[in-house]
């Protein structure tokens, strides 16, 4: 009883520690900018939103990405501010930072854009997944009979152990 009221105690104290250290770094003035969608092809047109900014206006800068200042205005949702602006043909593929400022409070919010060559819609994945945990038929036989090999080997060291153990031999 003692023991998981100290466990218990010594969570609880990790979890408000967190709290503490976690707090201050939200508290910063950084916030979340939706871009959508996500990834986007060179000339393609881009639409950022945030519900950080109180008053729903905010400017944005797509000038990492080359596309410059663009205006997030008040949308139909409430206290939600909304943008676009088109990424520049002579983009090149990478990831992004797109940035926008509150009118009211200066709050900084931000979000990431990744630029494609190819439009990511009508692609059909192809070739298997390499997690390294696959099945039996995986697309490497050499692999598959290592593995099997050394499943091998631990079950008949396995027995062998059992079996001394059994017969009193000692391990």
């Amino acid at each position: 009883m003692r023991r998981t009221a100290r466990l218990l105690t010594g969570t609880a104290l990790a979890v408000a520690a967190a709290g503490f250290v976690a707090a201050p770094a939200y508290a910063g003035g950084t916030g979340s900018l939706e871009v959508f969608p996500y990834s986007a092809v060179p000339g393609g047109e881009v639409t950022v939103n945030t519900a950080d900014c109180a008053a729903g206006t905010a400017t944005g800068d797509a000038g990492a990405l080359g596309a410059g200042p663009f205006t997030l205005a008040p949308s139909a949702h409430e206290d939600e501010a909304i943008g676009r602006f088109r990424v520049p043909s002579s983009a090149q593929p990478g990831t992004y930072e797109i940035v926008a400022k509150c009118a009211e409070g200066g709050r900084q919010v931000k979000g990431d854009l990744v630029v494609t060559l190819a439009a990511a819609r009508g692609q059909a994945p192809h070739g298997s997944v390499k997690t390294g945990v696959g099945g039996a038929l995986g697309p490497d036989p050499v692999q598959t009979a290592a593995g099997v090999a050394a499943l091998a080997v631990a079950a008949a060291g396995g027995t062998w152990l059992l079996h001394r153990r059994a017969r009193g031999d000692g391990i």
